[in-house]
């Protein structure tokens, strides 16, 4: 007799209910052929493919982001996958983290840097010229060094590669006192067109692909994240938390 189970999830406010055969293994080779399907069905580029933490499903590593998938590759679903039996932890979650603290790797002379004399502690945040949080987060960038807190910019131009934004962006990352050029810029001043060779859109992609959508966005020392704007001192009380 045939085990089956049912996994629910909820997808943008609909309850998913997918059934799956327990009897049937996943094998390696099916790997190839899923991520081939589901990147010609979907036309995006999957970097990763594999078991997910509950038997059945796949999990999908893509460039816009983390996914699950049918063992056949028939349905795709975006949701977060809990540990009940470890007080419900959330699995997805450290797999993003794990991704994002190995991402940051590739950025590290990319970054436009902030730097507490008295540093304590660096984090990591997403952000765009334009954005009102982002101007009111930099307009306190002297508190947030006080309090010993390192800041380190990377690239996310919220209209994407072919807007204003994002050419202001790499003129920023481009001049020659990057400090400077991005006070401008936040500042809301002109910025003055330069062009050279940066990570902006190799930044802009990362970020697509652990889940940013928007800006300011605080990577935390541990991988964690908050999507938002963050005072001073609520950043540096949740800071101290994860010591």
């Amino acid at each position: 007799m045939k085990k089956w189970t049912k996994i629910s999830t909820v997808l943008n406010g609909f309850l998913l209910i997918l059934s799956f055969n327990l009897s049937a293994s996943v094998e390696t080779d099916n790997y190839d052929q899923v991520k081939a399907k589901l990147q010609a069905g979907l036309g995006m580029y999957i970097s990763a493919i594999g078991d997910a933490p509950v038997p059945g499903i796949l999990q999908v590593i893509t460039e816009k982001g983390l996914f699950y998938a049918s063992q056949d590759g028939k349905y795709l679903f975006r949701a977060s996958i809990y540990n009940i039996d470890e007080g419900m932890r959330n699995v997805t979650e450290d797999t993003l983290g794990s991704m994002r603290l190995d991402g940051l790797k590739k950025f590290k002379d990319g970054v436009i840097e902030y730097k507490a004399d008295n540093e304590k502690y660096v984090v990591n945040i997403f952000t765009d010229i334009t954005c009102g949080y982002c101007r009111k987060l930099h307009n306190e960038m002297d508190q947030y060094n006080e309090l010993g807190i390192t800041v380190r910019y990377l690239a996310f131009p919220r209209g994407g590669l072919k807007s204003r934004t994002y050419s202001d962006m790499v003129s920023v990352w481009c001049a020659d006192n990057k400090q400077e050029a991005m006070d401008n810029a936040k500042a809301g001043g002109s910025v003055p067109s330069k062009n050279c060779q940066t990570q902006v859109a190799e930044e802009y992609a990362f970020g697509q692909k652990i889940g940013v959508n928007g800006t300011p966005n605080i990577i935390m020392p541990n991988g964690s994240v908050i999507p938002g704007y963050q005072p001073p001192k609520q950043l540096e009380q949740a800071l101290k938390a994860l010591l």
